[in-house]
């Protein structure tokens, strides 16, 4: 059986995240996500959907997110049932997400919440948030922690490849030590 959902659009609002007693991160939003044909007054009309998220991805959904961000999310869908205060049962539908995509760049995404008057995204506890002032002026903070990544890498390659030192571009290796 298959229950597979793909959907494109943009948050109607910032993620909602929270945690459970156990600590483990949720987050909850909706996206609002364009159809394919227009209505009568020539008009796109969107349907609503409710997704959630859960653990580490759901930190860095609400981290790198916010009201308008277009995203993509890759999950199942989901239907659940509870009874609410007045004794009434309830059902949810809603996305569970497994993974996601961000679709523009933050710099079009600041532009747009700058236009709309939006501010920033929560960092809801976590992560790297900028300065609003802008003090890194286009540096980019993690690039010692990714420069000495890359260089311990390259390293760990260059040592577990017997061949790096020798300088040929070729290797000598008979049919006969193949193991297939």
């Amino acid at each position: 059986m298959i229950n597979r959902v793909v959907l494109i659009g943009r948050l109607t609002r910032d993620v909602e995240l929270r945690y459970t007693q156990s600590g483990t991160a949720v987050g909850t939003f909706s996206l609002a996500v364009n159809r394919q044909f227009t209505n009568q007054a020539g008009e796109r009309e969107a349907d609503f959907i409710n997704a959630v998220i859960w653990r580490k991805a759901a930190e860095n959904f609400a981290n790198f997110t916010g009201k308008g961000a277009l995203v993509a999310v890759e999950g199942r869908l989901q239907t659940r049932n509870y009874e609410n205060n007045q004794g009434q049962r309830v059902y949810v539908t809603e996305v569970v997400v497994d993974n996601f995509s961000l679709l523009e760049s933050r710099a079009e995404s600041d532009k747009r919440r700058a236009q709309n008057g939006t501010p920033e995204p929560s960092n809801n506890g976590g992560g790297f948030s900028a300065p609003s002032d802008n003090s890194f002026s286009g540096v980019d903070p993690f690039a010692s922690a990714n420069q000495n990544s890359n260089t311990q890498s390259t390293a760990t390659n260059e040592a577990a490849n017997p061949f790096a030192a020798s300088g040929k571009t070729e290797i000598d290796i008979s049919d006969d030590d193949l193991p297939f």
